[in-house]
């Protein structure tokens, strides 16, 4: 299969990871160790030695840890857009796509051969665990105008744009779907960690299949599709 790469706003980076092999082990490795330690522990130290390579080496790919964050879930909402594009190109009905667009959204996903650098299980652990992180800051406003959000808004648009088409006089696609996109993550966050906060169960079966259907269920509710 034919690697595939994602086109990524250049203000995420100081250079392309995507273009050398150094900058593609720094995403893989990242991931992965991110994942595995969760961001507060996870250094620049760390990944340099992981990857057998320099801090200055990483330096020059990002700023810090936090830029590095960004990048990886820009990448994944990116990368949730192409897949949504890729499998509802043919679909007439504004309501399978809708349907198609949140089953791709909810799933848990797996090993994508297109994008070989990147473990997109491990990804997706990561955006459940640590997204509200890339926002929550002081410099919310700055980054929002350099466009570090522009994967989440597009994604975002592209699936407000189904609901507008469904129901054209429903006044809050985009609220609609900005809060579902965060739901998709938080009500598993919860399911693992928090369960009293939801109702989703691990004894019930699939916890993401339980999330799409409750997701679902209440985009059709609130838009009365």
């Amino acid at each position: 299969m034919a690697l595939l790469r994602l086109e990524m706003n250049a203000n995420l980076f100081l250079r392309d990871p995507q273009e050398t092999d150094l900058g593609r082990k720094i995403i893989d490795q990242s991931i992965r160790m991110i994942d595995e330690l969760g961001l507060e522990a996870f250094t620049f130290k760390k990944l340099s030695v992981a990857i057998d390579s320099t801090e200055a080496s990483i330096y020059r790919y990002f700023e810090n840890k936090h830029k590095l964050l960004v990048y990886l879930i820009a990448w994944y909402w990116n990368w949730l857009e192409y897949r949504i594009d890729f499998e509802t190109h043919n679909v007439m009905s504004a309501q399978d796509r809708l349907a198609i667009a949140l089953r791709l959204v909810t799933e848990q996903k797996g090993y994508d051969s297109s994008f070989p650098s990147v473990d997109e299980s491990a990804l997706q652990r990561i955006v459940t665990n640590e997204s509200d992180k890339t926002y929550l800051t002081k410099q919310v406003d700055s980054d929002n105008k350099e466009g570090l959000f522009r994967g989440f808004k597009t994604l975002c648009k592209r699936i407000a744009d189904m609901i507008k088409e469904i129901n054209p006089d429903y006044k809050y696609s985009h609220a609609l779907i900005s809060t579902v996109l965060q739901a998709a993550h938080q009500q598993v966050f919860f399911a693992e960690h928090l369960p009293s906060l939801t109702e989703h169960k691990a004894a019930q079966g699939d916890i993401h299949q339980q999330n799409y259907k409750f997701l679902l269920e209440l985009i059709n509710k609130a838009i009365k599709a």
